[in-house]
């Protein structure tokens, strides 16, 4: 591919004299407003250290020029400018018209012992292409507006003949960029601000952008965000620009926001300079739409983060030295290539040039993994992933399970065949140099950055504070989770309380490290009695939350697998959805068709809130305060009320144990109850608008609601509440004292612990009251009631979640191992004895109905204690 033809040394342009884009000419410096870092004379571009500035000129505007005129653009942004009546196709016919990218200074003057222009300004790894900015020549009477309609500025029609700096290969003047910028800036006032959360402490009459340059100098945060819809409303013609050609307009606005901000606060110091990021890019698309029109284009996608590097430090700039005479020079990196110089210009010698890394300069570098979000994704398709790469201050901005929308630029870079050789593939890769991070959030504008608090307003502050005052406040809110279901007013209770969770304590006195605060629930009945429904509900409520199938679920795929990565082929670790799920809620549905492998990873996670990991290695502990919300049905298909909740989901009971509540969930076959559900399903379906509308408001209430609790509120017992919870314990023991059996565990007492502290959060108080305590061992007794009620006894017994067996269970199998020791001592010296023949004289002997399978497990427990060994299935030998 040719090059622009480099003009002659000796010529001089007309019009050399100084520009809107304050161009100078002195014996010391050339300076443009464009100044994003340091670097030697650009090869289209010649500069001499004497008044004899010589200025090149497009080879299309020279040819343009010479044939006596030239032709209007193709568009008003991205034609190319050609010769309308020019001999033949000139070279950028011939080539990419698109050749253009950040700006660079042309510093201040060349010591004699180094090339290096001036002291660099922050540069934006971020932009990154060709750099090339040229100059021309262009008379009001050969270039046509900007935009139909426009006007150009008084300093073009004032000097029509000077020099402009324009973006190589179009007639995008630099110069009216930064004025139009300027104009927006310092004119646009948001007319829907009063409905952003970000609106608060603004003048919704002044200038929006003008309060923000105030609020950068008094956080002394170097960031302006600019939202591409308000740039759209106020300059159609300027938004378009910046989405075709980021690398050029984006810097510009840089120069644009610096020059206002330092001329209003010249004594402001900051730690570099301001840069804009621009977000909400009209040309959002997904993944799958994502096509080679968009490449070195403002695109913004959505997704989810699925995997994030470690920091890299990547170089932006190569110090040289000349090992003869010590010359040094800086050369920057352009498209991840180091361009060395071969002849040194101070003594003329040649491959005489060492790299010295402690004087490059790096910048930090981050690559993260997008993967489609679900609602995006085609029926039937897999999702799609995007690699991102983030610089400085974007990295470590996500984390994995963070749902983001990115603004950035679509880029495509060759790969090579062989590391040693020059060849690449004529197929490229692609990737996005993120300009903009915002975490994505249906209910609200704007999502808060990781580790800082929701940006409330105080109106909303205090109307969260007015509704925590209410006494109905926990109903209110309860009425609000999954309104579309039909009753299950407990359940909803105790999902409420998980939702909002208990207070982290660290206490390195005691000798644990930490105490759980997340609560886990267990749904177990009937199918098509809503589990399923109150899961997605929770889903789609919670920022952080996933949701999985117990049959569609591996133990890695859980929790965490060893893979290569494919840009740095080095073993990576790739969490699963409980790790991706961190301080959020994983939904898992078909808990009990899970195997066991798969459910053994939740033993830790469930109780220790970490999850270790030994792979390929890779030893690490993984954080995983997830709170567990588990659906699951039973084995027989319907609810055998003659069996333990243990019988009938056949779960184990170490499992079962961890769970905080567990409810059934069970259809009740009464006619009363079926016209009252059937008269709520069908009143879903002439539901009126206004009444969507109601829902959605108090689910955004409950959103804000909750973020407001997690946050602020930290509630610790009282003294009351530690003498009523010490007693509500003792009666539970109490209960199974009398008849010799344990009714309640340690691990009782903590979930009422953390349930009084999520019922105090509900509240917004700071302090756990006995009405917490009270309700949250209202909810737990009718969550034992429904889970671990015996059914030959009818009394609650916990140690059917603790030991899998009721004490009644474990009195009959007691009975029945004592009548086989009685029946074999009968049988005298006999060594061999069928098996059915056993089974059908205890049955005989025994008074109540014995089934095989307690038959069998007495069998078992014989032959553990080394009475019996059962041969096969038919014989059993007496020892």
């Amino acid at each position: 591919m040719s090059s622009p033809a480099r003009p002659s040394r000796g010529r001089r342009e007309n019009g050399s004299q100084n520009t809107p884009l304050k161009q100078t000419t002195s014996n010391n410096e050339t300076e443009t407003p464009l100044r994003m870092g340091s670097r030697a004379p650009d090869a289209n571009v010649v500069v001499e250290n004497s008044d004899n500035v010589t200025v090149p000129t497009s080879p299309a505007v020279e040819r343009g020029s010479s044939a006596g005129g030239m032709a209007p653009p193709t568009s008003p942004f991205g034609a190319g400018i050609a010769g309308s009546n020019a001999v033949g196709m000139s070279e950028i016919d011939m080539s990419s018209p698109l050749n253009y990218g950040t700006p660079s200074s042309l510093g201040s003057v060349r010591t004699p012992r180094s090339g290096i222009r001036g002291t660099p300004m922050r540069q934006r790894p971020d932009l990154r292409a060709d750099r090339r900015v040229r100059q021309v020549n262009v008379g009001s009477d050969q270039l046509e507006p900007i935009a139909e309609g426009s006007q150009p500025s008084e300093a073009e029609s004032a000097t029509p003949n000077q020099p402009w700096l324009v973006v190589w290969g179009t007639n995008v003047i630099v110069s009216d960029c930064l004025r139009k910028f300027k104009d927006f800036m310092m004119r646009y006032i948001d007319p829907d601000a009063a409905q952003d959360e970000i609106s608060e402490g603004m003048n919704l009459n002044e200038p929006l952008y003008m309060q923000k340059l105030e609020e950068i100098h008094t956080l002394e945060e170097p960031f302006l965000n600019i939202n591409c819809s308000h740039l759209k409303t106020f300059d159609e013609g300027l938004y378009r620009q910046l989405i075709c050609y980021p690398q050029d307009v984006i810097p510009t606005f840089d120069v644009a926001v610096n020059e206002m901000f330092f001329e209003r606060y010249p004594a402001a110091i900051l730690e570099h300079q301001i840069q804009v990021r621009p977000f909400n890019a009209e040309k959002t698309r997904s993944m799958r739409a994502l096509n080679p029109e968009d490449i070195d284009q403002l695109i913004t996608i959505s997704g989810m983060v699925i995997r994030t590097s470690n920091i890299m430090p990547e170089m932006r700039e190569a110090f040289f030295k000349c090992i003869v005479c010590d010359f040094s020079t800086v050369v920057e990196l352009e498209r991840g290539r180091i361009a060395e110089p071969t002849v040194c210009s101070h003594c003329n010698t040649n491959h005489c040039f060492q790299l010295i890394h402690n004087r490059s300069q790096f910048a930090d570098r981050q690559m993260v993994k997008l993967q489609e979000a679900p609602d995006d994704m085609a029926a039937g398709q897999t999702p799609h992933n995007v690699l991102l790469l983030a610089h400085d201050d974007l990295v470590d901005k996500v984390q994995p399970g963070d749902r983001v929308t990115v603004t950035g630029i679509y880029k495509a870079m060759p790969i090579q065949e062989n590391p040693r050789q020059r060849h690449v593939r004529s197929v490229y890769k692609t990737h996005i140099d993120v300009v903009h991070f915002r975490k994505v959030d249906d209910k609200r504008l704007y999502e808060q950055e990781e580790g800082k608090d929701h940006m409330f307003p105080p109106e909303r502050v205090e109307l969260l504070k007015k509704l925590s005052q209410k006494p109905d406040v926990y109903d209110r809110l309860v009425r609000t989770i999954a309104p579309s279901i039909y009753e299950n007013t407990d359940i909803k209770k105790g999902i409420l309380l998980q939702l909002f969770g208990g207070s982290k304590k660290k206490q390195a006195t005691s000798g644990r490290q930490n105490f759980r605060a997340e609560i886990h629930i267990l749904l177990c009945g009937d199918p098509g009695t809503s589990k399923s429904q109150l899961l997605q509900y929770v889903y789609h409520l919670v920022p952080r939350a996933q949701y999985t199938s117990g049959k569609g679920s591996s133990a890695v795929g859980l929790t965490a697998y060893v893979t290569k990565d494919p840009e740095t082929r080095q073993l990576v670790l790739q969490t699963g959805a409980l790790v991706l799920a961190d301080n959020g809620v994983c939904c898992i549905d078909e808990f009990d068709k899970m195997n066991d492998s798969t459910r053994s990873v939740l033993h830790e996670v469930m109780e220790q809130q970490t999850l270790s990991i030994a792979k390929a290695g890779i030893i690490c502990q993984l954080n995983a305060r997830t709170s567990i919300l588990a659906a699951a049905n039973p084995s027989e298909s319907q609810w055998n009320k003659n069996k333990t909740i243990i019988d009938n989901v056949q779960l184990p009971h170490t499992l079962m144990s961890r769970f905080d509540l567990i409810f059934l969930v069970l259809d009740p076959q009464d006619e009363v109850f079926d016209r009252r559900l059937a008269s709520h399903l069908v009143s879903l379906y002439y539901a009126s608008r206004e009444d969507d509308e109601d829902s959605l408001f108090d689910m955004s209430v409950l959103r804000d609601y909750m973020a407001y609790a997690k946050e602020h509120i930290n509630p610790i017992l009282s003294e009351e509440a530690q003498q009523r919870l010490i007693q509500a314990y003792v009666d539970m023991r109490k209960v199974g004292a009398g008849r010799g059996q344990i009714s309640a565990y340690p691990r009782q007492l903590e979930s009422l612990i953390r349930l009084s502290e999520a019922h105090a959060k509900v509240r917004l108080s700071e302090t756990v009251e006995v009405v917490d305590v009270e309700e949250a061992w209202r909810l737990h007794r009718e969550a034992l009631k429904q889970s671990a009620t015996d059914p030959l006894s009818g009394k609650i017994d916990v140690g059917i979640l603790t030991t899998g067996l009721s004490s009644a269970a474990r009195k009959k199998r007691a009975e029945l191992v004592a009548s086989i020791k009685e029946n074999l001592k009968l049988k005298g010296k006999i060594s061999t004895l069928p098996y059915q023949k056993l089974f059908g004289e205890i049955k005989e002997a025994s008074q109540v109905l014995v089934t095989k399978e307690q038959f069998e497990d007495a069998l078992k427990e014989l032959q553990d204690e080394g009475l019996i060994v059962i041969v096969g299935n038919n014989t059993i030998r007496i020892c």
